[in-house]
């Protein structure tokens, strides 16, 4: 579909269900919690050399001039470094995110609509899609900056539309970056009371994984994730090209 067809299907899609995303998100956890666990890890893997990248300076000065680690206050082309650093870093982390947010959506999907497929957690760094997924990162993060200095109160507003980009993503690749933008923000401020309350509520049960001895977050985390699929599930849907394709 085009960006048009997109935003008249959602007009015309009845409001989402709170409980209803809330019990198949459920259900749907206990057949992809493996596959959310993996994604965890990968995300984890791909962005912990972005947070070394940051440091990099200050291990160059130090190897360099090791009484430097000593002092209080680092060299002022050190820390230049860094800040300059610093949003290359947010962009690589945002990027690999979103790939692997988008790839667990589609995993979701096949297992949703028991579809035998292999889980492709690197589906979406292949073939050049990482050229629009850097340009939706991007924008996530104008976005994200925008919000902030709205006195945070935008960060709250935007909390709901951002969080659809990766399922957007994950079921339109033929849209450009902007046109998934815009999409996400027709169904998020659509259903944006349910959506909201769907990720606080979900988010905090996924947080209650913290109990078990602070692992077992590891592996109820991407519940949060889970109602998304749904969201889009319920407010766009998906035709039989669709699935055939996966």
């Amino acid at each position: 579909m085009n960006l048009d067809e997109l935003n008249h299907v959602i007009k015309q899609k009845p409001s989402l269900e709170f409980g209803s995303i809330f019990s198949r998100s459920i259900d749907l956890f206990q057949k992809v919690w493996v596959q959310g666990f993996i994604t965890l890890l990968l995300t984890l893997v791909t962005i912990i050399p972005f947070y070394v990248m940051i440091y990099i300076p200050l291990i160059a000065a130090g190897i360099t001039d090791p009484e430097m680690l000593r002092s209080e206050d680092p060299p002022a082309i050190v820390i230049i470094s860094m800040v300059v650093l610093f949003p290359i870093v947010m962009i690589g982390i945002m990027t690999f995110n979103l790939a692997l947010q988008a790839a667990f959506f589609r995993i979701c999907k096949q297992k949703d609509m028991g579809l035998i497929a292999n889980d492709d957690y690197f589906y979406y760094f292949k073939d050049g899609r990482l050229g629009k997924i850097l340009t939706l990162s991007l924008i996530m993060i104008g976005l994200s900056i925008l919000g902030a200095l709205a006195c945070g109160i935008g960060i709250i507003y935007l909390v709901v539309p951002m969080s659809l980009f990766p399922v957007f993503l994950a079921f339109n690749e033929e849209l450009s970056a902007m046109e998934m933008v815009k999409s996400s923000f027709a169904l998020g401020n659509k259903n944006w009371l349910v959506i909201f309350g769907l990720l606080i509520v979900m988010g905090f049960i996924a947080e209650l994984g913290v109990i078990l001895c602070f692992v077992g977050v590891l592996f109820t985390a991407m519940l949060a994730k889970i109602p998304t699929y749904f969201i889009y599930k319920d407010g766009v849907g998906f035709s039989d090209t669709d699935i055939n394709n996966l």
